[in-house]
């Protein structure tokens, strides 16, 4: 049994690392169902009276349950926002520093579950910025947290750096001190992190100092998700469309249909509507038939589901078909990695740039960079990870666990000072 653990509450995603039963080894617990990472999200399900986490969280909204769905809750800390209530969609409120509670007490139950009895002894990962150039907001976030662990349970918490975490597996094998940029893209933000690493400084407990450089875009794999679906999908739907006098039909149904948590305001009463009145727009009228079979039957999430496996299905090169049997029988789409590479051109740059601005920030040469180490869901896309690459030649691609490597290194950090 242990009575320590260290937890990787992501804006995105998150996960439980423990010691293991013997020796120096990590695990990870499982945090929904076998599942061993679990998105950040916490569904209030008014109609049932229940609450669910992560993906079943997500499903139950996509589902169309009333109630109040929470996600990326890290993201509001140190904000005006946190300690400000919100409604839970059956007339109580609750404060957002709670909702951060209440999934934290979910993953130390899990983690309880896996270890066989209580922990009260925490590490806890935070990104080198909570809040960007405001030390303050900075330090009341990381106060905000402690607190809200505390507050289930957690009488003795540490904090770690993520890009210091996710660099620790890499940094056991260095056997001289070395630059490496730690890319860490996820669903929503990409950020770069310029950490010096080396056998002599594994031993240190407070590594702020050795944070270079740190920086970050809102651009991330949704954003890819989004332009798949514009560029295939919807346009099956009519997007880009021109009316009879040669102007495109309106696009923000689309744009709206492309961003997962505007999707069900499409499918309010007035909006649908407004859009049945559009069918003398499309010069195509299959494409409003498209549009509005969507629509009335809520198929908006379905469509955001394909982009993303389209995304995943060629990420690694290839080609695959988009199923769009729900929309029309016998509709499918061809998509292969160059229209993903097309697709997301502008993405892709900005998130290169972020990383040249990082090591820029710190004063230092691209050249001297040693290894870039990817984690985050996101670097599973190759063409992104080898445009990163190309940036800086001479640094050797290192992969991690693309979900689970900040967990692994805050567990290595608990393990060194827990025991």
């Amino acid at each position: 049994m242990t009575s320590c653990c260290a937890i990787d509450f992501g804006t995105s995603n998150s996960a439980v690392a423990l010691p293991a039963d013997a020796g120096n080894g990590l695990r990870l617990a499982p945090v929904e169902g076998a599942h061993l990472t679990l998105p950040t999200a916490v569904f209030f399900n008014t109609d049932e009276h229940t609450r669910a986490f992560g993906r079943a969280a997500l499903e139950a909204y996509v589902d169309g349950y009333d109630g109040r769905l929470m996600r990326s809750m890290k993201s509001i800390l140190g904000s005006p926002l946190a300690q400000s209530t919100t409604d839970l969609g059956d007339g109580s409120a609750m404060r957002y520093t709670g909702i951060i509670a209440i999934f934290l007490e979910h993953l130390k139950r899990s983690a309880e579950a896996c270890a066989g009895g209580p922990i009260a002894r925490a590490v806890l990962g935070r990104p080198v910025f909570f809040v960007d150039d405001d030390p303050r907001a900075d330090e009341l976030a990381q106060r905000q947290l402690e607190d809200a662990a505390r507050s289930v349970g957690f009488g003795e918490i540490q904090f770690q750096y993520e890009p210091i975490a996710a660099a620790f597996d890499y940094e056991s094998r260095l056997s001289a001190e070395g630059l490496v940029l730690v890319a860490d893209i996820g669903g929503g933000t990409s950020d770069f992190s310029l950490v010096r690493v080396g056998p002599q400084r594994m031993g240190r407990l407070e590594r702020k100092d050795d944070v270079l450089a740190h920086h970050g875009v809102h651009v991330a794999g949704t954003d890819f998700d989004r332009r798949v679906e514009l560029a295939t999908i919807l346009r099956e739907l009519g997007y880009q469309s021109l009316d009879p006098e040669g102007r495109e039909v309106p696009n923000r149904v689309y744009f709206d249909l492309a961003t997962w948590h505007l999707i069900n305001t499409i499918y309010t009463p007035k909006r649908v509507a407004e859009l049945r009145l559009m069918r003398h727009l499309y010069p195509d009228t299959r494409h409003h038939d498209r549009l509005m079979r969507v629509v009335e039957q809520r198929f908006g999430h379905a469509l955001t589901a394909r982009a993303e496996e389209a995304k995943i299905g060629v990420a690694a090169g290839g080609e695959t078909l988009i199923d769009l049997e729900t929309v029309e029988t016998g509709l499918s789409l061809a998509f292969d990695e160059a229209q993903l590479v097309e697709a997301g051109l502008e993405e892709t740059r900005r998130i290169v740039q972020a990383a040249r601005d990082t090591v820029q920030a710190a004063g230092v040469a691209a050249g001297d960079v040693g290894a870039l180490y990817f984690t985050g869901g996101s670097t599973g896309l190759v063409f992104l990870t080898q445009a990163i690459a190309a940036a800086f030649g001479h640094a050797q691609p290192v992969f991690g666990d693309r979900l689970a490597s900040v967990a692994t290194g805050l567990g290595i950090h608990a393990r060194r000072i827990f025991g």
